[in-house]
C-alpha cells in the first residue's frame, strides 16, 4: 500500500445502529464530536438511524421508519378533514 495517500484522521470509528443498539467498527474519516467505549476501547462515535442490520431489505421485516415524527405531523394537520 502506498503511504501518505490517507487523510491524517483516517481511523477506527464506532457505528451505532439507534434502532437495534448494534454497533460496528470500521476505519473513517468522518467526524464527531462523541465517543463510546465498545470491547475494552475508546472509538469516535456515529449514531446511524439504518444500518445493515435493520435495513428492510437485508432484515426482510418491513419496518415503519420515523424519526422526525413525520407521519404524526400530517395525521394531527389533517385530522380534522376526517368523515
Amino acid at each position: 500500500m502506498k503511504t501518505g495517500i490517507h487523510p491524517d484522521n483516517y481511523r477506527l470509528v464506532a457505528f451505532k445502529d439507534m434502532s437495534n443498539e448494534d454497533i460496528f467498527i470500521t476505519k473513517s474519516t468522518v467526524e464527531t464530536k462523541e465517543t463510546i467505549e465498545h470491547d475494552g476501547q475508546e472509538y469516535p462515535l456515529v449514531k446511524l438511524e439504518i444500518s445493515r442490520t435493520s435495513h428492510p431489505y437485508y432484515t426482510g421485516k418491513s419496518k415503519l421508519v420515523d424519526t422526525a415524527g413525520r407521519i404524526d405531523k400530517f395525521k394531527n394537520k389533517y385530522s380534522k378533514f376526517k368523515k
